[in-house]
């Protein structure tokens, strides 16, 4: 299992791999295939460093979302990328309106986001037609979804 950290600024990429590797922690870059500099790291890290990547990738997108907001071309992107993982393991990225991805790192930390945009993509591949009030995909407990 690996971490995906999507970014459209190839500066702000490099700039996030320099941290992941000053780190100590092996990442690696590649293209995205829809647009864009995807960094990839491993997924079993300790959560202070988890965290602490966290906390520059939101300081890297606030960055990321001022370039975007000063773009005056056309070329502007409209979209945001959350990595997810699907009930059968499988990692993806799905992309957001960058107005809604906006407000929505502006409310939650990353791993709410992932952890919300997983629990969409599970009910959207597995949809249940059953009571609203039922186990919920996040905590575990019963509750009103």
């Amino acid at each position: 299992m690996t971490n995906d950290y999507i970014f459209f600024d190839s500066g702000l990429c490099d700039r996030f791999l320099r941290f992941v590797i000053e780190q100590g922690i092996p990442g690696e870059t590649r293209a995205d295939n829809m647009d864009g500099f995807v960094v990839t790291v491993p997924g079993n890290l300790a959560d202070e460093l988890e965290e602490v990547l966290e906390q520059e990738y939101e300081t890297l997108m606030d960055e990321q979302r001022d370039l975007v907001d000063a773009a005056e071309s056309a070329t502007t992107h409209s979209l945001m990328a959350v990595g997810a993982q699907l009930p059968d393991g499988r990692e993806i990225s799905v992309r957001i309106p960058a107005a809604y991805a906006r407000r929505l790192y502006a409310q939650f930390s990353l791993e709410e986001i992932r952890e919300l945009v997983s629990a969409i993509a599970a009910d959207a591949i597995n949809p249940s037609d059953g009571p609203l009030c039922r186990k919920s995909l996040l905590s575990g407990d019963k509750q009103r979804l």
